[in-house]
Formats: structure tokens, sequence, C-alpha cells
């Protein structure tokens, strides 16, 4: 075990370097076991074809194996043979696989079996061809693990040790570590600027540990739910801080308090889908976004976009952008004043822009820069108000909902909870359904999401 030590607040962008160090080895290795899974099927079917003729694994002149590989790739994604668990422990990164190539091997037999090319496949080189496959997928998963080992002790985890206000604890050689008092850093629930601080420092990290005094456990739980990481807390005691399962760190048990939100593969998936969207659309709607531009340069003087901070993911603070639909002199950069009914401010452009949501086009924008997501919650800005009160102030539950990236639409926006929050109810009901869409993602959702959107695109609330 090392000593405790930690960053002075100046040094901890340099370290923000290093820290991705192990994101990225993880990439390769992913790729290797890929590479490594792919040429043990393709190994293990030309063994096949040596015990009988190539043939008799050719139905119809295509050898089976094209359609193999395929299949199991599916499943193994799938089934998360490219994950963190299978890089730390040999026995996950053969079960599932295995796993894989056994389900494979299912609806291979099946599609023989409809297609009526069974009797042109040899049963004796279908079986060695999945039993030779599956012996050399061991074996490159085994080189994989030794790697792992001796080239990087075991270690494919970004690890981050938060201290504040307790004694230094025992961690292993290679775990981050900082003295928040001595950064003078705190997850304050009604400072937004400080968490956007604190979701800088953990970005990246795959797993949080902090350990604090008993008064800030609370406030430490709420912000790791919020960051979208793995997030555990050093204690003892009642579980008072909705904790959802039990870990531990060094010689110390923790309680874990957040996993985050999406894996790698549901992260992959929503990445996609998203750039299958923002890319087509920019095209298609570049004439559209020029005449707007030059009707906004000629209705007003002024930029075309507005720019204004909004609370992203992980409560980390990022410029958003839309088409200016207000005169330029009565800009509202924080969202302190709520738009109104036939509000002074806007422009003739604007009110038209805004009743059709022409002016939410330039988060495209936000998309492409991957600042923000196609769906999910809107982002808010840092002045917003819900009656008299900051939206943070009504309910600190607020800032969990910001564990995935903000959306240009989002499950609150079709169900019609849009425009001026006067009451604190209004807060309330998007909350809910921001909370809601969190649980639980999938991407189907977000398809229905966009179609649901398009039916209230243009909306009475928007002024």
């Amino acid at each position: 075990m090392d000593e405790s030590y930690s960053f002075p607040r100046q040094e901890l962008n340099s370290e923000a370097a290093e820290r991705w160090s192990l994101g990225r080895v993880r990439i390769v290795l992913y790729s290797l076991l890929q590479l490594l899974d792919v040429a043990a099927i393709v190994a293990g079917f030309m063994m096949a074809s040596f015990l009988r003729d190539d043939q008799w694994l050719s139905p119809q002149g295509y050898h089976i194996v094209l359609l193999v590989v395929p299949i199991f790739l599916m499943f193994a994604f799938t089934r998360d043979s490219y994950s963190i668990d299978s890089l730390r422990s040999l026995s996950e990164s053969v079960r599932r696989p295995f796993s894989a190539l056994f389900a494979t091997a299912l609806v291979v037999l099946m599609f023989t079996f409809f297609s009526q090319t069974g009797t042109d496949i040899s049963r004796l080189a279908f079986a060695f061809a999945f039993a030779s496959s599956a012996a050399l997928l061991a074996v490159g998963r085994f080189i994989v693990h030794q790697i792992i080992w001796i080239r990087f002790h075991g270690m494919v985890v970004d690890q981050l040790l938060i201290l504040d206000g307790v004694p230094p604890v025992p961690f292993e050689r290679g775990v981050h570590c900082v003295d928040a008092q001595a950064a003078k850093l705190y997850p304050d629930p009604m400072d937004p600027h400080m968490l956007s601080h604190l979701s800088e420092l953990v970005k990246g990290y795959d797993r949080i540990i902090v350990s604090c005094t008993r008064e800030r456990r609370a406030d430490w739980a709420l912000f790791l739910k919020g960051s979208d990481v793995a997030g555990e807390l050093i204690v003892s005691g009642a579980n008072n801080i909705g904790a959802i399962g039990l870990g531990d760190f060094g010689d110390s048990d923790t309680l874990i308090v957040s996993r985050g939100t999406l894996s790698l593969v549901n992260r992959l998936k929503k990445r996609i889908f998203d750039l299958a969207i923002t890319i087509p659309l920019l095209i298609f709607l570049a004439p559209l976004l020029i005449v707007v531009a030059i009707a906004i340069k000629l209705d007003s003087p002024g930029p075309i976009f507005f720019r204004q901070p909004r609370v992203g993911q992980g409560n980390r603070i990022f410029s958003i952008y839309k088409f200016r639909s207000m005169r330029s002199d009565a800009g509202d950069t924080n969202g302190d004043q709520s738009t109104q009914v036939n509000d002074q401010r806007i422009t003739r452009v604007g009110n038209f822009i805004r009743k059709t949501s022409i002016d939410e086009l330039p988060q495209l924008i936000n998309v492409l820069r991957s600042e923000m997501s196609v769906v999910g919650p809107r982002p808010h800005a840092l002045g917003s108000l819900a009656g008299d009160k900051l939206f943070w102030e009504i309910n600190q539950r607020y800032w969990l909902r910001h564990a995935l990236k903000p959306g240009i639409t989002g499950l609150a926006q079709i169900r019609g909870f849009r425009g001026a929050t006067d009451h604190q109810e209004d807060l309330e009901a998007r909350l809910q359904s921001d909370l809601e869409y969190l649980e639980g993602w999938r991407l189907w959702r977000d398809i229905t999401i966009l179609f649901g959107t398009i039916k209230v695109i243009v909306h009475p609330n928007a002024y």
C-alpha cells in the first residue's frame, strides 16, 4: 500500500491526461480480444475443413464461417464479452464468449434447418469447428489475461480516491488521490459552478471512492449519482444515503451509491444513433438554416446564434447553441427571466422560430460536439426559476437528471411539459419524467421519443 497523497488544484488539469491512459489501454485490449475471437473462430472452422472436405462447411458455395462470425460478434457484445469485468476476471472473460458461441451455434443450426441446407453440412465437421473455436478462443483470452497481469499488474480501471476531512486511508499503487479540503472542493448542491468543476475532475475515471465525514456523505452521494460514474463512499453505520450495494477499497468497506447509467455498448449505441440522426439532418436542413440565419440578421442587429451556459452531463457546464430570438440588447445569459406571453424582448422572426421550435436546430452542433444527445433531459439555464426558487432549491434530486447527456428533446417534452415554469409543480413534473427516462435506458425508447417529438414541434407553450 502507498501512503496517501493529494494534488493541488492547479495540477488537476495536468493529471487529466494521465487518467485517460487506462481508458485507451482498455480500448486496445477490447480490440485485441475481438481480433483474437474472430481469429479463433476462423481458425477453428479452417481446421474442420481439413478434417472433412471444405464443401461440407460450404452449403450453396458459401463458407458457413461467414455467417458464424457476425452472429457471434452480435451475441458477444450483448453479453458484455468486451467489458471491464472480462478484463478483470479470466473466468468471466471465457464464460461470456463461450455463451455467445453456444448461442451462435443454435442460431446457425436453426438457419440451416429452415433453409434446408442442413443435409449439405457435415455434423462432424460442424461440431469439430465449434469445439476447436471454443478451445482457441479460451487460449486467446488466457493470453490477453496474462498480458494484463504482466504488463499492467491487473489494473484496467482508473480509480480516484477523494478525501474530505478524514485521515488518509491505505490505497493501492496507481490509484489517484485528491485532498478535497486542500483543493477547496466540496459538492455544494447550491453551487452549480462548483459541481461543474468537480465533475471535470472526476471525468474519465471509472471508479470514484469518497472518504468523508458523516455530515458530508449525503452531498457526496448526490454528486456521484448525478455524475454518471461508479461511485462509492467509505462508510460505517446505517445506510441512509440510498446505497445500492456493498464494495471494498483496500481494507475499508464501501457503500456503492452509483454504477453509471450506460454500459460501454449502450454508450456506443446512443452515440451512433445521435450521429446517424444529426449528420443527415444538418445536410438536409442546410437551406432552411441559411434562410433563418439571413432572416435573423435582417430582422434585428446582433449575432445569429445565442449562446448560453447550461448544465450538462455530470453537472458540467457547457454553452448551448440556439438561433437568436430576442433583441441582442435584451439577452438573458443566465436565464434569470423566464419568457412570458407577448414578451417584448422577442423579435418578429424570433416569435416564429420559437413557436415552430426552429430556434432549437443549432443544438445539432452541440450533438456533433458530443455535449448533447438527440434525446435526453433538456438542459436548463443556471438562473432558471420555478416560481421564485431556483430549480435545485426545490428538489435536490434535480442534479440526478444530469447523469446522461442533455437532449434536444426528451420524455418530458413529448408529455407536454414545456415552456415557462411559473410554479414549482411545473419543475416537479419535468423532473419526474427525466428521472423516469434515466431508469433502464433503451435505444427503442429514444426512437419512440423522437417520433413523439414530431407531434409537438408546434406547441402552445412556446413563446
